[in-house]
């Protein structure tokens, strides 16, 4: 039986996720409606195009330097609207295979209709959660994921399952948003949560929760601090619809310029012996 801190995480999450897919706007986790065109520049150019016309609910773009081959298979964690399972389609070519997981049934039917309107024959979405993966162990040569981890309530599950659904030599690219030190009434706020920012964790807790499931090679490949400016389209206009007081939003908004990041981890699973 799912604990009941956790059940109550993931039901806020889908909640916010379900109204976001349904409104149809970029909002959500790193990429409100105020931030679309940053997030949309976190992809590299020959994946803007696609980008611009699959809603997009992350905070950069894992594929831009994976070495992904041919005839790979691929497994996208918290999958949303399909945009990252479209891209690794193409890489992996008619031979390869593309897994998404994703917790909200909103998500997963607009992604099935993306995925059919690209006509990507060789991806398949499943509904499930990132701590407990419906993928069989040691069947996948990359993982990827587009700032989800942060939502979880349990990383360090997260992260095992990242290792048990690996290969031996698998990799993994990850892009995620870390934060340091944020006020209290930020990280109790299901808004923020949401904004994949209250539930996210310092970059040396990131890195060593994956180097404690096993994995090798670990390293923070890309970092962007968010200035004020991206801050606010991260969080500004869903924490005054929860009613925040402004002034109060504000002043919170001064305590975590320079906290808050995208990075881009990168590492594998170690060769069997």
């Amino acid at each position: 039986m799912k604990d009941q801190p956790a059940q109550r995480t993931h039901e806020q999450v889908q909640q916010a996720y379900r109204k976001a897919i349904q409104s149809a706007t970029r909002g959500g986790c790193c990429s409100s409606p105020g931030e679309t065109a940053e997030t949309l520049s976190r992809y590299q150019p020959e994946h803007a195009a696609l980008a611009e016309q699959v809603t997009s609910f992350g905070c950069g773009d894992p594929l831009a330097f994976a070495e992904v081959k041919p005839g790979q298979t691929v497994l996208d964690l918290g999958s949303g609207a399909g945009l990252d399972l479209l891209l690794a389609s193409q890489k992996v070519g008619p031979k390869g295979h593309v897994i998404g997981v994703d917790m909200t049934e909103a998500m997963l039917d607009v992604a099935r209709q993306n995925l059919a309107r690209a006509q990507a024959r060789n991806v398949e979405v499943r509904r499930g959660f990132i701590e407990d993966l419906p993928v069989d162990s040691e069947s996948v040569d990359w993982v990827i994921s587009n700032c989800v981890i942060n939502l979880s309530p349990a990383k360090d599950k997260v992260f095992g399952e990242l290792f048990r659904v690996l290969r031996p030599g698998g990799r993994f690219s990850i892009s995620d948003i870390v934060v340091e030190d944020l006020p209290a009434w930020i990280r109790d706020n299901v808004a923020a949560y949401a904004a994949c920012v209250a539930g996210a964790i310092p970059e040396r807790e990131y890195l060593a929760g994956l180097v404690g499931a096993g994995l090798v090679d670990v390293r923070a490949a890309e970092r962007l601090t968010y200035d004020r400016e991206q801050l606010v389209g991260l969080l500004d206009e869903d924490l005054k619809h929860m009613g925040i007081d402004p002034e109060l939003v504000q002043q919170g908004l001064d305590l975590v310029v320079g906290k808050v990041s995208s990075v881009k981890f990168v590492g594998r699973r170690p060769d069997r012996a």
